[in-house]
């Protein structure tokens, strides 16, 4: 959980001191759109760890990897939602704050996500799970959640 408390928390604090702008587009009511991303990213954050650590038996962190490949809750609809709830987290402080730098900084690290998924997590994850994987990653999507949530094995 400390990485996400940095790239949620305290990046975006040290980059906007929380502080309120003048809101995106003059809209005061955009706001609540940032305040639902935040709301809604951190309980996926908590039920994507809580998974990690009781079903598949490890962390998300490379150095001590779960045993077992988690495909229930969140998992089931998106194969990574806790990128995806950072993201949101981020996004829903820009919005809210109204902060471009969030923005940039969101983008910014959707990115670095994307290319670290793509280049070493899927591959990691094809040699240590296999078929398995492959089964999981050609039915569930990386980034936009699948409405219906994929039966499973």
């Amino acid at each position: 959980m400390i990485a996400p408390a940095v790239l949620a928390g305290l990046v975006p604090w040290c980059i906007s001191d929380w502080q309120l702008q003048q809101p995106f587009l003059d809209s005061e009511p955009s706001r609540i759109v940032g305040a639902v991303l935040i709301v809604a990213g951190v309980p996926v954050l908590i039920d994507s760890f809580a998974r990690f650590a009781l079903q598949g038996r490890g962390t998300p962190a490379p150095i001590a990897p779960p045993d077992r490949l988690v495909v229930s809750g969140l998992y089931r609809h998106v194969r990574n939602p806790m990128y995806v709830a950072v993201v949101a987290v981020i996004f829903g402080q820009a919005i809210l704050l109204a902060e471009w730098r969030l923005v940039a900084y969101g983008a910014l690290f959707w990115l670095a996500s994307h290319v670290f998924v793509v280049l070493y997590e899927e591959p990691a994850l094809k040699r240590q799970f296999g078929e398995e994987y492959e089964t999981f990653r050609d039915n569930v999507p990386r980034w936009i959640p699948r409405v219906l949530p994929w039966p499973g094995f």
